[in-house]
């Protein structure tokens, strides 16, 4: 009989891989369902998404109102307030939930999130230097300007985790910290010199999905779609690279072409995220573990997982915060780091978090 693929041996409560018997594989089929079941869960809350806020409006009329404008109040509120709200929560959710998985996977490190590359802090450090020093002043004017941080901060993370030898995940995530320092070190002396950059620096470092319109969205999601396809694409290299570096090579795995995919793809991911709506804590984190929980260790379905699951929680997060602080309402990234932290402790404590 032959044994069970590489990405399908599951795991002990260290992480370690178990042939045979206990705990049991989990199935394709099981895997199909409980995929299904999350995607009904977020046509759910893109539904939610358009019908709660401070005027309900019921489905039908959503429904009619997002064919045919005419021109009413409701239908502003749908078409150009909800609408791309809930699309752009969508594209943010998959690339959080992309960027984790992959950034978890990469380091092999269960606490790692996508800021480990210094994405987060390189895009609001871009966004602190165009509000003070280039006047930019409306939301979808960051974009670009973040974009443009968390690249340039990746490429510099990675080329200080290169510099004379291979770049190994323990190099990367110090140079990570080290560049996230002195960029924290930067944005904080503007924000203390200049108190209006940070008046509107804090409604975007916040994480929100208000006021941000289709153009940002159209803007973005380019970069979300390159990602995405690169991440998925990495599921099985990330498979043989989960059973050791020497392992993954002889299964002809080139890791060094793998780590820069992957760091190109949550760079893409996370920065465009990042750019699009601000720093939106815990999804990228919590999120893969919830994924892992109910697929394995396969990343060709933690993946898809992570990338149906994460736009749960960040679209619900968004309408909770409409319910939670009617009439005005909580930004998302509050609601997140709400309902991320006490998730993510659950996690931890039924089980021990497992090596990857």
């Amino acid at each position: 009989m032959p044994g069970p693929e590489i990405g399908d041996i599951a795991r002990n409560d260290e992480g370690l891989p178990m042939v045979e018997g206990r705990p049991r594989v989990k199935t394709v089929s099981v895997r199909l369902l409980g995929l299904v079941g999350a995607l009904v869960a977020l046509a759910a809350v893109c539904v939610f998404s358009l019908i709660v806020g401070a005027e309900d409006i019921d489905i039908g009329t959503v429904w009619r109102l997002l064919w045919h404008d005419d021109g009413s109040e409701i239908a502003y509120i749908v078409r150009e307030l909800r609408f791309p709200r809930t699309v752009l929560g969508l594209a943010v959710g998959i690339a959080l939930g992309l960027a984790g998985a992959l950034m978890q996977a990469l380091t092999r490190n269960p606490l790692a999130d996508p800021g480990l590359l210094g994405v987060e802090i390189g895009a609001s450090t871009a966004v602190v230097v165009a509000i003070s020093f280039l006047g930019v002043t409306a939301p979808s004017g960051y974009v670009w300007f973040a974009l443009l941080g968390a690249a340039v901060t990746a490429v510099a993370v990675y080329a200080l985790g290169a510099s004379g030898r291979a770049a190994t995940p323990d190099r990367m995530v110090l140079a990570g910290a080290a560049v996230t320092a002195a960029l924290n070190a930067v944005v904080g002396i503007i924000l203390l010199l200049d108190a209006e950059t940070f008046d509107r620096f804090r409604f975007w470092v916040i994480g929100s999905l208000a006021g941000r319109g289709m153009d940002v969205f159209l803007e973005v999601s380019p970069l979300i779609a390159a990602g995405t396809g690169v991440a998925l694409l990495l599921a099985r290299p990330l498979n043989a690279l989960a059973l050791g570096e020497e392992t993954g090579r002889a299964l002809g795995v080139r890791i060094g072409q793998v780590r820069l995919a992957g760091a190109l793809a949550v760079t893409l991911l996370c920065g465009a995220a990042t750019a699009a709506v601000g720093p939106v804590a815990f999804v990228g984190l919590a999120v893969p573990h919830a994924a892992r929980m109910i697929t394995g260790p396969d990343h060709r379905w933690v993946l898809p997982y992570a990338a149906v699951l994460a736009p749960v929680l960040v679209v619900g997060s968004d309408v909770l915060g409409r319910v939670l602080g009617a009439p005005g309402e909580l930004q998302v990234g509050i609601v997140t780091a709400f309902l991320g932290a006490p998730v993510f402790i659950a996690l931890a404590r039924r089980r021990r978090i497992a090596h990857l």
